[in-house]
């Protein structure tokens, strides 16, 4: 059975366009990629509803509570791994500069047996739609459209 994630890609409208805020993927194999290492704030779940994970992992991820505001369900879309991704829009705001996400454990450098923690996400960032679209990791660029859809 395919691994589910859920997750919530927040905008915002400005006077001539569309903004999202995703998140720079941390640790050590993301660290110095910027184009494709980029995601929208989601995670796995398998024993809850798809909606309160997300907004579980929106949580964890950005280190604050989601603004409020009604979520919008954009879907769902199959990953090129097989993983299932649930995403919900949220129209809000937030500063980056308070992001504090969750961190995860891994043996760093490989075969080192040094156990070091990274941040899930080192930083969170405001971009056009277009923008993102290069940024995203391959997979998440469907949500973008659909977040279009649902604005126009």
């Amino acid at each position: 059975m395919a691994k589910s994630s859920a997750g919530i890609l927040l905008f915002r409208q400005g006077p001539s366009r569309i903004e999202v805020l995703i998140a720079h993927m941390g640790g050590p194999y993301w660290e110095k990629k910027d184009e494709g290492g980029w995601s929208i704030p989601k995670g796995e779940y398998t024993d809850e509803e798809p909606q309160e994970a997300a907004v579980r992992e929106f949580k964890e991820e950005m280190g604050m509570e989601r603004p409020k505001g009604k979520l919008i369900d954009l879907g769902e879309v199959r990953q090129p791994s097989g993983k299932l991704v649930r995403i919900w829009a949220l129209e809000g705001t937030l500063d980056t500069s308070q992001v504090a996400s969750n961190t995860f454990e891994m043996e760093w450098p490989p075969r080192s047996q040094i156990i070091r923690s990274f941040p899930e996400i080192d930083r969170a960032q405001w971009f056009t739609v277009d923008e993102a679209r290069a940024k995203l990791i391959r997979g998440q660029e469907p949500f973008l459209d659909l977040l279009l859809a649902h604005t126009s």
